[in-house]
Order: structure tokens, then C-alpha cells, then sequence
């Protein structure tokens, strides 16, 4: 059993809406889990479904602030077939918010997938793929009846069935915001490889070669005001602000969860600090949320 979680807690799981994610196996519940998990949700993958109520009755002291609860719950599990009815009923007999999210796809890219990622259908122990397909698909015909939502994703990449589930997620509870990282650094130390936007900072006049600078760093009012008096430096600020204004909604709307904007010079203490902590205070601004890192300034 694989369990997906994000830092933000609940102070009670019995608080808490609940989806369960079902389905054909090869139709996306891996990728709709993920896009619950970046919307603040707490997830778990293959939760026994006997040990349900006795899950939603535990006390969450460390996690205060999540979405929901989603659990994936399918034919991976022997008994499903025969617990799921009994628990659900048994669940929204003493709640309203449990929804089940049924995914399916047609038969020829179910076979695609499967044929590209070649893992075994749980439903074809001793049959042939396709023949495993329709058992399954007969099988979880009355769970299907049953959903309260059933998404198609034959036609979906995992972008755009990413983004269904964000909107959905959107629709159910205050989505959680993107966390924005401004990430000083040095060119001469190495790129930072967790970096989603890159900009190089060494076209700007260097404080380095300023005796009086030298040994000062980027958060010295002396070296800031020596960055940014320089023209050049200026202009590429209000370019590449605008240009951040532009990008960080389409990030938001992609249902990203998190963007690190990296700024690089020489030696990553004087320049790159300068303009990561200007364009800090431009994005603190608008109220995201975001952090500071200086890598490098202390090498």
C-alpha cells in the first residue's frame, strides 16, 4: 500500500469530505490521485476497504489544513468486490460527503496503455489482457451505477485529465495555492536541477570587482543599490516581472503545486541575490505564497 501525502494535516479525519477514486484499471486513478494530492488533499493508494470507517474515525493532530481525504480503491484488493457496498452504505448512512469518482476508457486504449507500461491486469489472472478488460468492466458495472461522477479519459492525456480533476477539486473546496520558491544561485556551483524557470544575471555589471564590494554580499544595501542603479539592470526587472505576472496564473490554472524561479550569476553572492530578492518583494506583493533561497551566498 502506497500512501501520497502533503505536509498541510487535519485536526479529524471524521471532519473531513471524502472521495473515493474507482474504476477500470489503465484509466487514470494514479494520475487523478496525484492532481488530488497538488489540490491539498490527503491521499492514500489501495486503502483496504474494510479498514475505511475505522481510518475516518482516526484523530489527525498533525494535519489541520487539508482539502479532503481521496482513497483509490479498486480490484487490486480481493474483497472489494464483496465490502465495498456494505461500507459505502454503511458511511453514508451517518455522512453526506463521501463521493465516488468512477474512471473508465475505452477497450482499444486500455489495451495501448497496458501493452506501454506492460503490468498485469489484476482482472486477467489466467486470460488474455482484453478478456481480463471486459471482466473487470462487468465486474464494477453495478460500482459504476453507483458513482456519483464517471469520467471517460479515453480521449485524456494526463495534462488534461490533471486538469479535470483540479477543477473538480476547485468546485469542492478552496484550492490549495501554488508555493513559489525564488532561488538564488551560482553558475560556477552548478544549475540547480529542481529549478522551473532559469534566468542568467551575468550580463549585469559585476560588484565583485568593486574592492569596496568584494567581500560584501547581494543583501548588503551597498551592493543592492549598486545592482540595481544600473540601467540595464532595470529594465530586465520590469521585463521579466511582466513577464512573471504573465506565467504565474497559466502555472496556477495548470493545477501546478509548486514553481521555483531560479536567478544565477558567477558566483551566486552578489547579483543573482539582488534581483531573486527584487523579484521576491515584486510576487510577496500580490499575496502568493512564496520563499526566498540563497544557495550560494555564503561560499
Amino acid at each position: 500500500m502506497t500512501f501520497y501525502q502533503r505536509p498541510n494535516p487535519a485536526n479529524q479525519v471524521k471532519d473531513q469530505t471524502i472521495i473515493i477514486i474507482t474504476g477500470l484499471s489503465g484509466s487514470g486513478k494514479s494520475t487523478a490521485l496525484a492532481a488530488f494530492e497538488d489540490a491539498g488533499f490527503y491521499c492514500v493508494d489501495n486503502m483496504p476497504v474494510v479498514l475505511l470507517p475505522k481510518f475516518l474515525e482516526l484523530p489527525m493532530d498533525s494535519a489541520s489544513e487539508i482539502a479532503g481525504l481521496v482513497f483509490v480503491m479498486d480490484l487490486r484488493e480481493k474483497n472489494f468486490l464483496a465490502k465495498y457496498c456494505t461500507v459505502f452504505r454503511s458511511i453514508k448512512d451517518k455522512r453526506s460527503d463521501l463521493k465516488i469518482l468512477f474512471l473508465e476508457a475505452d477497450e482499444k486504449v486500455l489495451l495501448q496503455r497496458y501493452s506501454q507500461t506492460r503490468r498485469h491486469h489484476p482482472a486477467a489472472r489466467g486470460k488474455s489482457l482484453l478478456e481480463g478488460i471486459r471482466s473487470e468492466k462487468k465486474l464494477l458495472g453495478d460500482l459504476k451505477t453507483a458513482a456519483d461522477r464517471v469520467i471517460d479519459t479515453s480521449s485524456c492525456n494526463i495534462h488534461e485529465l490533471k486538469a479535470i480533476i483540479i477543477d473538480m477539486a476547485k468546485k469542492m473546496t478552496e484550492l490549495a495555492p501554488m508555493r513559489i520558491n525564488i532561488l538564488s544561485f551560482g553558475y560556477k556551483y552548478g544549475i540547480p536541477h529542481d529549478a522551473d524557470l532559469i534566468v542568467d544575471v551575468r550580463f549585469l555589471v559585476n560588484p565583485y570587482f568593486v574592492p569596496a564590494l568584494k567581500e560584501l554580499d547581494g543583501g548588503s544595501r551597498k551592493v543592492e543599490k549598486f545592482v540595481l542603479q544600473n540601467q540595464e539592470a532595470r529594465l530586465f526587472l520590469k521585463k521579466y516581472m511582466d513577464l512573471l505576472d504573465y506565467l504565474i496564473p497559466l502555472y496556477e490554472k495548470e493545477g501546478k503545486a509548486y514553481l521555483t524561479i531560479a536567478v544565477g550569476c558567477t558566483g551566486g553572492r552578489h547579483r543573482s541575490v539582488v534581483i531573486a530578492r527584487a523579484l521576491f518583494d515584486h510576487i510577496h506583493q500580490t499575496g502568493k505564497q512564496i520563499e526566498i533561497t540563497h544557495r550560494d551566498i555564503n561560499r
